[in-house]
């Protein structure tokens, strides 16, 4: 299993698999705490995410995040030249931050374990934004910058525009998926109805 757990679920621009550790690799974890503080995360934002945008938009725009930031930061050790293997939700996870950080900018926030400091969304996403983008200037090792910045990057892109570019153009693509499965019913899954 550790074999293709590293091949499969690790994103690493050496690797002989190249596209599917692009999403894979944002559902492995390093650590059980690793995992716990991502989905903490992902579960303080999710209801208003899901709120904005709906359930459907939610999962495709986290699944697309998820290998976005990954390109992101392919881009990144590809520049550096640093070949390490990353994995994790948190590029993912930064877009859902992001995007409610975008929406709603004056919402009060605050850290779990510092719950009498409190701040506005608006003031968390610049200083993470910050944290990044110096993280990724200095070669730090700490976190996957590059994929936290794609991720916070793509979320605040998408809240902006993308829904209007994307999500709300996507009945000729749909319908253009439906007529393909219709016209060939043996491949792709089966027939249309």
């Amino acid at each position: 299993m550790r074999r293709i757990m590293f091949t499969y679920f690790t994103s690493d621009p050496s690797s002989r698999a190249l596209c599917s550790p692009m999403l894979l690799s944002t559902f492995s974890h390093f650590s059980l705490f690793h995992m716990a503080a991502n989905m903490y995360v992902l579960w303080s934002f999710s209801t208003s995410i899901v709120s904005l945008l709906g359930c459907e938009q939610f999962i495709a725009m986290y699944l697309s995040a998820g290998v976005i930031s990954t390109f992101v930061s392919y881009v990144a050790k590809m520049a550096t030249g640093r070949f390490e293997p990353s994995l994790g939700a948190s590029g993912a996870i930064m877009t859902v931050l992001a995007a409610v950080c975008t929406k709603m900018p004056e919402a009060k926030l605050a850290i779990i374990f510092l719950p009498m400091f409190t701040f506005t969304a608006g003031s968390a996403l610049k200083a993470i934004v910050a944290f990044d983008t110096v993280g990724l200037a200095l070669g730090w090792r700490l976190f996957d910058h590059a994929a936290h910045l794609g991720g916070a990057l793509f979320g605040m892109w998408y809240v902006t525009y993308g829904h209007e570019l994307i999500w709300k153009n996507r009945e000729p693509l749909v319908k253009a998926w439906h007529e393909m499965r219709t016209k060939n019913p043996g491949k792709g899954g089966g027939g249309g109805t």
